[in-house]
């Protein structure tokens, strides 16, 4: 059974005249394209409900499935050009033309594209174990006779009726058709979905309001015909049919999946919508193959060695091919010692030509070494053990919630280290989702002296400390001239209690009283009407019950010094609205007197007030500005009384207005509302704090000085956006705001291509004001229905160039489609690394489509953690995320990947080289096994190393000097001219080592015997030098030695000896031109331990000098910074003062820019105050 009904009565708050549409014009769409949506409620399994073919409810945001895993990685593994090239050289290895065997040529190409699928099959494996969980969950369904039973979340059809209890998510989209509630309404929150922690009301058809319990739906039966599925989440447009009549549906009546039911005890609703037709899967975009810039850099860089590489092989294919032509000399060939008896074709004088293309092919294989093979797989190595540190890096653990960092893909950690933009989600991610009432003003006078989150960032920059702890959640109001009841004695004390009764009456909250501790919480519709009742019930107005018509208050008496009972008749309600900015309610107290009670917006309020209730204007005006510029949330209060013969006259207009079912209802309402919201009296006004989680607006400011811009996109209302905006310092007192919108009154009823034409001109507007006043700092917000417009392709543009000129950029009312538009308008466009931030459901299009989506494992489910690349506890740690690990990261990535052309061209270029001095004969003069190991053990360990250990700066010095990022954000460390610089290194270590072991050994001999070197012998000696110098480069290099980089380096060529000795010993049919050559050989003869090491302090002098001037003469800014921390100037405030002014960017936003607009202002009123008298003079 469905168990006892709840009997809160709302009639007057919320008939059910309120629930129908108004939208009629919609409502004769349907069954027209896009209303074609037919559902037959509780009978899916009936014939025609099953022709219909609607999916089940099972849904997959995984990459791959069993069958597409193989094709679809593997093309994501070939479309990186060099495995592609390596497959192609692959095959050709099992040919005649081949240089060297088909498995040394094979197995490391296995063994790199198995590493990456295996590693992409792991995480892809994570994102099904996630569906699975959400598809297993249960619900009740109704099995067709009256009674409910558990059923899969996956198993469920469009019709079925399914019974939902609180505090559980809503498993598909429905149609509500009862609740616990007589007047059949339910609270719903909808954070997964708009990021909103108010709870939204639904309130079913009363046509079927009278399902009371499990029986009553035994013989249910109706027909839904509505809209087909789409991602807009807030509009729907259809229709019921029951016993023969039709009703029509709107969004007060859809209870959206991965919403949850709160506040009520039990709803039933019809399935109308299941799986990736629901809302929020049609808002969800396909999990994205992500690649960072400089992996798709990379791919460029291959695309010039492999040009480079058909070039050489080019040339040396002609040479061959004319040499090979003028071999044949009076019957005799020139290079006898090449054996063209064993050959068909490949020597052969008569045909040149043919042999010049098969020595082309012998070539693009010899010369492959040029192509790093291993630098792919070591880059997936060192970006996994990146992601390691990330994960267990103690400065980014949240103790509170036992969460730490959490790198869930390892693809894109350099990216961290060149945002330019951050697309920020608002209520989880900035704030807590909680308000503090914290202070406020009653006439004229300022009470509270609760500190802000803004207020301590500023403090803390200013060497101070403030703490404030509030004792009760949603109160962190501090003033003993008002609490405990000494309000009494102010001079103003009837306006006091006036101002305090107000904040009790006026809202729309419901008590809960907990039977067992008799302790009072309130559920409320928004979290800021919440803190007004609690911050009244704590200073002595208790709002403790509300019945159907009245509302009742434990109040202190001033008179008689105790608490008393007073109930106030619930008259009229007046709803806040975006356009209406402000909410009033209209009681009758026990006197008998006719009160309105008004809140509002300050824009609003004070032209709304009598002549005679402007007492307090001013100063409530300049506490406005001041709570304003601490970033917290203001609302005028003012009230006033009316005769019974006006309250009928407005009565009669209201209810009028109520029961209209035309287009134009809501306008009559609020014409109604217009007439009595006036002549008010000014009280006072509040200041809430909506509670910016630990450490944001600090953060910021970091983020700011390190020059990254930042974007708020949410789904809240433009009040709520504006003043996080201030409360962040994203927007600050003096800054133009150039406000962008379709809700203003005179805007509400344009039609589509009138609003089109509105936010074009708008945004023109903003456009002129910006060349007007360069020099002055501008915020842009937008809200929702502008955005609409201003995404379109004829507008984008002109919104982007707006958007780029300004400070900061608040999108308000998004939904999660438009943030997901918002992130690829600005990722295409810019062409910088884009990074987007959320916690919700709402947030993971945005997550996906930005080029690294950082998810906050907050309190509100897991999609948007398991939609990111990384995710962390509290958006303070986005400062360390980006400035220390990101910076390291995309050093060490950009470093390694240097070095890896760099190393790879110095060996590749002495073959090269040694074919040009042989007449390009296709002959390598190292031992294949030589040819393969060389990236694989010789030279990877310290390559490695240099990807996950060195450092630059330390992780203080990252943080100290913030604008050290802007390395990265610029591409400075993996630019073109970097990069061409550490390849033309390798083209003169090459060039050095190869005629320095040439010339030294040409002409004398080797041993004891008069041999001179044969080719084994020079290439074991050529070898050598390679292994010694790269490895002595990157020693030079490295800018943090740690043992296990010196364990690396130096073991790298240890073991080179190692090998060279134990496969030396290996039978001559493995080893041969290798058999026993270090023996023999080379470890005897003193000329080549000499020539190591004289080859390799050449080689190494040209870079040791370049590096030398340009730190000396051209430092980069971690150079300036490496000079500072060898100076011991580190601790030095003054001298880092001066490093940071002659780098840091003049921030515009964040607490420095607050403070710095302060003094300048503070500077400016002073000078203006000597100057005045002397222009008096």
């Amino acid at each position: 059974m469905g168990g006892g009904r709840r009997r809160l009565h709302f009639s007057k708050l919320f008939s059910f005249d309120c629930g129908r549409s108004s939208l009629q014009d919609e409502h004769n769409q349907i069954g027209g394209p896009g209303f074609s949506r037919v559902v037959f409620v509780n009978d899916p399994a009936g014939l025609e409900a099953m022709n219909l073919n609607y999916g089940l409810n099972y849904v997959s945001t995984t990459k791959y499935t069993l069958v597409t895993f193989l094709p679809k990685s593997l093309f994501e593994q070939f479309r990186r050009v060099a495995n592609f090239y390596f497959l192609v050289t692959g095959i050709l290895a099992f040919t005649p033309l081949a240089p060297y065997s088909a498995v040394s040529a094979i197995v490391p190409l296995v063994v790199v594209i198995g590493a990456t699928m295996a590693k992409e099959a792991v995480e892809d494996w994570r994102r099904f174990q996630q569906d699975t969980e959400v598809n297993n969950r249960k619900v009740k369904v109704h099995s067709g006779n009256g009674s409910f039973e558990l059923r899969e979340w996956k198993k469920l059809r469009v019709g079925d009726i399914v019974k939902v209890e609180k505090d559980e998510f809503f498993p598909a989209d429905l149609i509500l058709l009862s609740s616990s509630y007589d007047e059949a309404i339910c609270y719903v929150e909808t954070m997964n979905l708009d990021g909103e922690t108010n709870l939204k009301l639904k309130q079913a058809l009363e046509v079927t309001s009278n399902l009371h319990d499990d029986s009553s739906l035994q013989h249910f039966k109706a027909v839904i015909k509505c809209e087909d599925p789409n991602a807009n989440l807030y509009s729907f447009v259809g229709n019921m049919e029951f016993q023969e009549h039709q009703y029509p549906l709107s969004p007060r009546q859809l209870l959206l999946r991965d919403s949850k039911l709160r506040n009520t005890d039990y709803v039933y609703g019809a399935v109308i919508f299941t799986g990736h037709d629901t809302k929020v899967m049609q808002n969800a975009t396909d999990p994205p193959s992500k690649r960072s810039k400089i992996e798709r850099k990379m791919d460029k860089l291959i695309y010039l060695l492999m040009s480079c590489l058909v070039l050489i092989s080019s040339i040396g294919s002609i040479f061959f091919g004319i040499t090979t032509h003028e071999d044949l000399h009076n019957g005799r060939m020139k290079r006898w010692y090449l054996l063209p008896m064993d050959t068909d074709v490949f020597f052969d004088p008569t045909r040149a030509a043919l042999a010049a293309i098969l020595n082309f092919l012998t070539a693009m294989m010899l010369y492959s070494y040029f192509i790093p093979i291993s630098l792919y797989v070591s880059i997936e190595i060192v970006k996994v053990l990146q992601t390691i540190f990330i994960n267990q890096d103690i400065e980014m653990y949240h103790e509170e919630s036992d969460k730490p960092a959490h790198a869930r893909t390892s693809n894109l950690t350099e990216e961290l280290g060149q945002v330019d933009t951050i697309l920020s989600d608002k209520t989880g991610t900035l704030t807590c989702n909680s308000m503090e009432f914290i202070k406020c003003t009653i006439s004229g006078t300022a009470y509270g002296r609760g500190v802000t989150e803004v207020e301590k960032a500023m403090a803390r920059r200013k060497g101070s400390a403030l703490i404030s702890k509030p004792l009760v959640k949603g109160y962190n109001f501090m003033d003993q001239r008002v609490m405990n009841g000494n309000w009494v004695n102010e001079p103003h004390s009837d306006i006091i209690q006036k101002f305090f009764r107000l904040l009790a009456i006026c809202h729309t909250a419901i008590p809960e009283v907990d039977e067992a501790s008799g302790k009072i919480t309130y559920e409320a519709e928004s979290p800021d009407e919440a803190a007004f009742v609690i911050a009244a019930r704590e200073l002595g107005f208790q709002f403790y019950q509300r019945s159907q018509n009245f509302i009742s208050l434990y109040e202190l008496d001033p008179l008689a010094g105790n608490k008393v009972e007073r109930s106030y008749k619930l008259l009229n309600i007046l709803e806040f609205s975006s356009a209406r900015k402000r909410m009033s309610v209209i009681v009758r107290s026990p006197e008998g007197k006719l009160l309105l009670l008004s809140k509002g917006a300050d824009s609003v309020m004070f032209e709304r007030l009598a002549k005679d209730g402007r007492e307090f204007e001013e100063r409530t005006k300049e506490h406005l500005n001041e709570y304003a510029d601490a970033g917290l949330r203001t609302l005028v209060l003012a009230y006033r009384e009316f005769d019974e013969e006006e309250y009928e006259r407005f009565n009669e207009e209201f209810a009028k207005a109520k029961n209209s079912v035309s287009a134009d209802r809501d306008e009559m309402i609020d014409a109604a509302a217009e007439k009595i919201e006036k002549d008010l009296i000014l009280l006072g006004a509040t200041a809430v704090e909506d509670k910016l989680q630990n450490g944001v607006p600090e953060c910021i400011d970091k983020l700011a000085q390190a020059g990254i811009k930042i974007w708020v996109l949410t789904g809240d209302k433009m009040e709520t956006a504006i003043n996080i905006g201030f409360a962040c310092s994203l927007l600050r007192q003096g800054m133009k705001q150039i406000i962008i919108t379709l809700e203003s009154p005179d805007l509400i009823s344009l039609e589509k291509q009138a609003s089109k034409e509105s936010v074009i001109r708008q945004l023109s507007d903003g456009k002129k004001l910006q060349s007007l006043l360069s020099s002055e700092s501008f915020a842009l917000i937008i809200d929702g229905k502008s955005l609409t417009y201003a995404l379109e392709d004829d507008i984008k543009d002109l919104f982007l160039q707006l958007a780029i000129g300004c400070a900061s950029v608040i999108c308000c009312r998004s939904s999660p489609k438009q943030k997901a538009l918002v992130t690829r308008l600005v990722k295409t466009n810019i062409c910088r690394v884009t990074l987007a931030i959320g916690d919700g459901a709402n947030d993971v299009g945005m997550l996906q489509e930005a080029d690294v989506g950082i998810g906050i494992s907050g309190e509100e489910g897991m999609q948007a953690v398991m939609a990111s690349d990384v995710a962390i506890a509290q958006f303070r740690f986005l400062e360390r995320l980006l400035l220390v690990h990101g910076h390291w990261c995309y050093r060490r990535i950009s470093s390694m990947i240097c070095y890896f052309f760099y190393k790879n061209i110095a060996f590749g270029l002495t073959i090269f080289i040694y074919e040009a001095y042989a007449t390009f004969s296709g002959q390598s003069t190292y031992n294949d096994w030589f040819l393969s190991l060389y990236n694989v053990f010789f030279t990877s360990l310290p390559v490695l190393a240099l990807g996950v250990f060195d450092q630059d700066v330390s992780a203080r010095f990252c943080l100290k000097f913030p604008m050290l990022y802007q390395e990265g954000v610029q591409n400075l460390l993996f630019s073109w001219g970097r990069i061409l610089g550490w390849m033309f290194n390798g083209v003169i270590s090459a060039i050095i080592i190869f005629f320095f072991t040439t010339s030294i050994y040409q002409h004398q001999a080797f041993r004891d015997g008069g041999e001179t070197v044969d080719i084994s012998i020079l290439g074991a000696v050529m070898y050598t030098c390679v292994v010694w110098v790269v490895n002595c480069q990157m020693a030079v290099a490295v800018s943090y030695f740690s043992l296990i980089q010196h364990i690396f380096i130096w073991g790298g060529i240890a073991l080179w000896y190692i090998f060279l000795l134990v496969y030396g010993e290996i039978t001559p049919i493995i080893s041969t031109t290798a058999y026993r050559i270090f023996i023999e050989c080379l470890a005897p003869s003193p000329s080549f331990w000499i020539m190591t090491v004289f080859t390799v302090i050449s080689t190494l002098i040209p870079y040791f000098i370049f590096a030398t001037i340009q730190m000396r003469f051209f430092p980069m800014y971690h150079n300036m910074i490496q000079w500072i921390r060898l100076d011991g100037q580190g601790d030095d405030p003054e001298y880092c003062q001066l490093v940071r002014k002659r780098s840091v960017l003049p921030t515009t936003v964040g607490v420095s820019a607050r403070i710095d607009a302060k003094v300048s202002q503070i500077t400016g009123k002073i000078q203006h105050t000597i100057q005045s008298p002397i222009h008096h003079r």
